[in-house]
């Protein structure tokens, strides 16, 4: 994108918001009743919430026509993407510039990643389905044990508490089609909810190289049955996405791959007393994927399969103020691979407990404390202690300070074991991190955030050449990397106005060699504003701004720098009719996520939703 073209658009954004801000004296602030369960597993007001942390609401995710979960992650700060093409191919995240597989990724609570390889399927969650997001980042091994070291996504399916019936359709570019359905009853004691979506894309060409088109299609579906059962309340839940990506391989031959993903849970929370509640979730989660071509360079057919079950028991106890988690996750887990001539069928068991305290120091509690301490037994990472420390400090009503350090670990994969390179000996990654931050809230609405970051991580897993005639070699424990770097957002919401400017600076390395990690910009900022208008808001629109710096990627090639914008609208024609627009890439820039693969061009697309209620 030219120089010009830039100034056009982040100045559309300053021109938008510097004026509006005038009107903040008498716009109301973040409501201090909206609840985040991710950082400590119990639910804490926002605004009470010292981690660094990122929201995606049900607002946000119901506009998102034809988009996927990563195109609204990205614009916030500190989380970066990459992406081998277009909708449904694989994509990577990076949080705070940790590799892809260190971030642990949940679904209604129950851990999403595979046990094979590579990061969670993003792709295939439809935000049509979903209620809310929840992004911590830092490590969080301490209460939920392997691959929480860059932090943890938590993705809320949707579960309406009242009687609904909504459906939707929408159609864009590259043969986008989507339809989905949402649907609830309710009653006093007992309540029902289903979910459906269906979306399929004809694609462009995944690789610069190729002029074929790869496309993509999912169909999901969620459940969720609650009860009241004495003092005791049960729900039952689940969610399902099946389909097919097309993609290319390396010598550009089409090729495509049907994926599963199943989440279910049953759960059972019981409050004992008044100061004792105490839940139950019994869990299974599998990842299949299938390649329903096999190459001539392969002597075994290419397929990855995950099962875990799961056992997760949490008790909070308050006591004398202090605030107690403390709990078990029990996991079985079988994985199964053919790929690159690698065969394994392996079963791996990890038994976790946990221990948290929250309390305040003081009776104004300006001084609050979290001490987390965990202990991992794992198949093979072997024993791992971990623990978490935060300590706030609030001077002034407006200015709060905080310091927190932690301690996490990634178990080596049963690929990283059995499977290309595969050395049953490795050890596990380790992370130790520390994070400074400062919140302020200088008027009505307003809020500022500082926060300096610091992450070692030791023990990287690479795969290591042998023999350099074959190429033979072994994954071995011999990388190491440190992350550091600056957060600095700010955050203002009116009466009908809203806006958001958010940056990093970082220096994410691998100081095993002196190099940058791949594929992570040194440097990135966002910006967004949203405006209301109409009777009781009920129209909207909103701008999305991200420009992200220069990076590196394999045979040390520079990724250039560049910045993508969303314009999205979502108007009510009647009432319980909306209809929605997302522009995507609004200035048509030409970038690469990954060397070598297409990113999505300019690109319109619509939807109408009407509910029946």
């Amino acid at each position: 994108m030219s120089r010009h073209s830039l100034s056009l658009a982040v100045g559309a954004v300053f021109g938008v918001v510097l004026p509006s801000l005038s009107l903040a004296a008498t716009a109301p602030a973040t409501s201090t009743d909206e609840l985040f369960i991710t950082a400590t597993r119990t639910p804490e007001k926002l605004v009470d919430v010292d981690a660094s942390i990122a929201v995606l609401t049900r607002e946000e995710l119901a506009r998102a026509t034809g988009a996927e979960l990563s195109d609204l992650l990205r614009f916030h700060t500190g989380l970066e993407f990459s992406r081998s093409g277009g909708v449904g191919q694989n994509t990577s995240m990076f949080i705070r510039g940790a590799d892809s597989n260190h971030s642990l990724v949940l679904v209604d609570g129950v851990r999403f990643n595979p046990g094979t390889i590579g990061g969670a399927s993003l792709q295939n969650l439809p935000t049509a389905l979903l209620e809310r997001v929840e992004v911590v980042k830092g490590p969080l091994s301490t209460l939920y044990g392997s691959d929480a070291i860059g932090g943890v996504v938590q993705v809320f399916t949707r579960r309406p508490e009242h009687n609904l019936l909504e459906v939707g359709f929408g159609a864009g570019r590259w043969g986008t089609r989507e339809a989905n359905v949402q649907g609830a009853l309710a009653g006093e004691t007992m309540s029902a909810s289903f979910g459906a979506s269906w979306l399929q894309a004809d694609g462009f060409p995944t690789q610069s190289a190729s002029t074929l088109a790869r496309g993509y299609d999912n169909r999901s579906y969620t459940i969720a049955l609650r009860g009241d059962v004495g003092r005791a309340e049960v729900m039952l839940q689940g969610w399902r996405a099946s389909g097919t990506a097309q993609y290319a391989d390396f010598f550009l031959s089409p090729v495509d791959q049907d994926y599963v993903n199943d989440v279910a849970a049953l759960s059972v929370r019981l409050p004992v007393n008044d100061q004792w509640n105490t839940t139950l979730r019994i869990s299974h989660m599998q990842d299949d994927l299938r390649q329903n071509q096999k190459p001539d360079y392969l002597v075994n057919f290419d397929s990855a399969l995950t099962r875990r079950n799961t056992v997760d028991w949490q008790n909070d106890v308050t006591l004398g103020g202090h605030q107690l988690t403390a709990g078990a996750l029990l996991q079985r887990e079988t994985t199964r691979a053919a790929s690159f001539d690698s065969l394994f069928d392996v079963a791996t068991n990890s038994n976790s407990f946990y221990v948290q305290d929250q309390f305040a120091v003081d009776a104004s509690a300006k001084h609050k404390v979290l001490l987390g301490l965990g202990y991992t037994d794992h198949s093979s990472a072997g024993n791992q202690a971990t623990w978490n420390a935060e300590y706030g400090w609030q001077p002034l009503e407006a200015l709060r300070f905080s310091v927190s350090a932690g301690t996490a670990f990634r178990a080596p994969d049963s690929t990283d074991r059995f499977g290309f390179g595969g050395n049953p000996a490795l050890a596990p990654e380790k992370a130790r991190s520390v994070e400074i931050a400062a919140a302020w809230q200088p008027a009505l609405g307003h809020q500022v955030r500082v926060a300096g970051f610091r992450n070692r991580i030791s023990d990287l897993i690479q795969y290591v050449v042998t023999d350099f005639t074959t190429f033979d070699g072994q994954n071995r424990n011999v990388e190491q990397a440190r992350i550091q770097g600056v957060e600095v957002a700010y955050q203002w919401r009116g009466e009908t106005w809203s806006a958001h400017l958010e940056g990093t600076r970082s220096s994410p390395r691998d100081v095993s060699n002196d190099t940058w990690l791949l594929r992570r910009a040194r440097n990135s900022a966002t910006a967004g504003v949203e405006r209301h208008f109409g009777d009781n808001g009920r129209h909207s629109i909103s701008l999305d701004i991200l420009r992200s710096g220069a990076r590196t990627d394999f045979g040390d090639v520079r990724l250039a720098p560049y910045t993508v914008a969303t314009l999205s609208a979502n108007v009510e024609l009647l009432p319980r009719w909306t209809a929605q627009l997302r522009l995507e890439n609004l200035t048509d820039e030409r970038y690469e996520l990954a060397q070598g693969y297409n990113t999505p061009r300019r690109a319109l697309f619509a939807g109408t939703h009407y509910s029946f209620r």
